[in-house]
């Protein structure tokens, strides 16, 4: 089973398995073995991809987000298959929410890679909320009043998001009709860029300002973030690498489309100058934020909010450089924050706590889990020689070159950020340990998979990457 089918039919079948699964140690290795089949059939995409058709759609953008998506939800199920045992064998959970867990985790999947495949902006709502309502799921899963507040803010927040969404995507639709005509057709993303130059601009601007609100509360951008720092605390460790690793690239994918949308649309504003906005004014909020935090998970999420910021704000810049800087920052970001939040999970199983002033001395308590935490975060920080160095330097680069003032504020968040991560991540690595000094639960794996992969990436890319990635930011204008 490979391409199309594979991501899509794989995920649904084992969350149907999975649902009537009895042994919640059977339901861990489904989990796993799925989602390495849905790799590899992602993989596949690079090599023999289908033309487009009225259901689904493979091109270089969405392949991107497809292969990098399936590798992060493999390597977070082997995280969670130790991980969420451990829980069982604490009380935090009990079988029965085990096997939940792990279907929903297929359910997610299914939502997010349909959301990315889809031809129809109707159905990739559809697969947005979807993937959402999932998520929602598993972070309320301790059953905690603290998770189970979470929850609820994460889908009413969530919800108001998706209605505005899915208004902006209705006046997409109204704006194509007197050119496309009436039907589903109308909502084809391969019929409505080739017909966009005769759309109704005015329309289509009001539309993107919706989305814009709409899908950048999914991105996780502020003002509208104030789901994701609850939702990454009280939920599983793992779900909070999926939320930064998976789930707010789906909704920046949904973004980037109509941005192509409007550009096709000679009348239509330029959407850059919105994006740019949003993303500044989340990385300097964010970057403030991290400061005043005491919890070392919601230290993260608002790290995520930052590197988002980031990545919209550069492809808001746009331009060739600006694009292929957003992907590469996209890329690090969701490779880096998943295996710092691995490494998080694990603190949090070995202390009992995810409380920063009751963590001290990982280095030398637990040398292989501090310093890989330590190299996580000089890596999501943007020192060299990780990848993140290198996407940042070219956001910089490329803004200097164009707004040198955007560029300083630009600049002046990362630092601010940096100044922030310094401080909280010696109060957790040095000293003198605290807390329990149990033994790690969960596979180190995962976490030093994707680490050495950011290394690498910052040391050198592979020719066929800079090849691909510089294709897809001509594609994105």
């Amino acid at each position: 089973m490979i391409g199309i089918d594979g991501v899509l039919i794989v995920p649904l079948l084992a969350a149907a398995l999975l649902a009537s699964q009895t042994d919640y140690r059977r339901s861990a290795r489904i989990n796993v073995a799925a989602s390495g089949l849905a790799f590899l059939a992602a993989v596949s995409l690079l090599f023999h991809r289908p033309l487009p058709g009225r259901f689904f759609l493979i091109d270089d953008l969405n392949v991107v987000f497809i292969v990098l998506g399936t590798f992060v939800g493999t390597t977070t199920s082997i995280f969670s298959a130790s991980y969420i045992g451990h829980e069982l064998e604490t009380g935090r959970l009990t079988p029965g929410y085990l096997r939940f867990y792990h279907a929903m985790f297929q359910v997610m999947m299914f939502g997010m890679n349909l959301a990315l495949v889809a031809n129809d902006i109707g159905v990739m709502w559809v697969a947005v909320e979807l993937a959402t309502l999932s998520t929602v799921m598993m972070v309320g899963i301790y059953r905690t009043h603290a998770a189970l507040e979470a929850a609820w803010k994460y889908f009413i927040l969530g919800s108001v998001g998706i209605a505005l969404a899915l208004f902006g995507t209705i006046l997409v639709y109204l704006a194509a009709r007197p050119e496309v005509g009436e039907g589903l057709r109308a909502m084809e993303w391969t019929v409505l860029v080739r017909h966009a130059h005769g759309f109704d601009p005015a329309l289509l601007n009001v539309a993107f300002v919706f989305l814009l609100l709409g899908y950048g509360t999914k991105v996780g951008l502020a003002p509208m973030h104030a789901w994701l720092p609850d939702a990454h605390a009280e939920g599983p460790t793992p779900i909070s690498a999926v939320l930064s690793g998976l789930l707010l690239n789906v909704a920046l994918y949904a973004l980037l489309r109509f941005k192509m949308l409007l550009a096709a649309c000679p009348g239509a504003i330029a959407p850059g100058p919105l994006m740019i906005a949003l993303g500044l004014l989340s990385l300097i909020f964010a970057a403030f934020m991290l400061y005043r935090r005491r919890d070392i998970k919601r230290l993260f999420a608002y790290s995520s909010i930052e590197h988002m910021g980031i990545i919209v704000f550069s492809f808001g810049m746009a331009g060739p450089l600006g694009n292929f800087a957003g992907l590469l920052q996209m890329t690090m970001h969701s490779l880096t924050k998943s295996a710092i939040f691995f490494s998080v999970g694990h603190v949090a199983q070995v202390k009992g706590t995810q409380r920063i002033a009751e963590i001290g001395g990982l280095t030398e308590s637990h040398p292989l889990l501090g310093w890989g935490l330590l190299a996580g975060v000089a890596a999501i920080a943007g020192l060299p020689p990780f990848g993140v160095f290198t996407s940042e330097f070219l956001i910089v680069s490329s803004t200097f070159a164009r707004q040198p003032l955007l560029a300083v504020a630009l600049v002046f968040g990362l630092l601010l950020a940096f100044g922030a991560l310094l401080l909280r991540v010696t109060q957790v690595a040095f000293g003198p340990p605290r807390g329990p000094v149990g033994p790690v639960q969960a596979s180190y794996v995962p976490m030093f998979a994707h680490l050495a992969l950011v290394l690498i990436a910052g040391i050198w890319l592979p020719g066929p990457l800079v090849a691909w990635f510089r294709h897809v930011a001509a594609l994105l204008g």
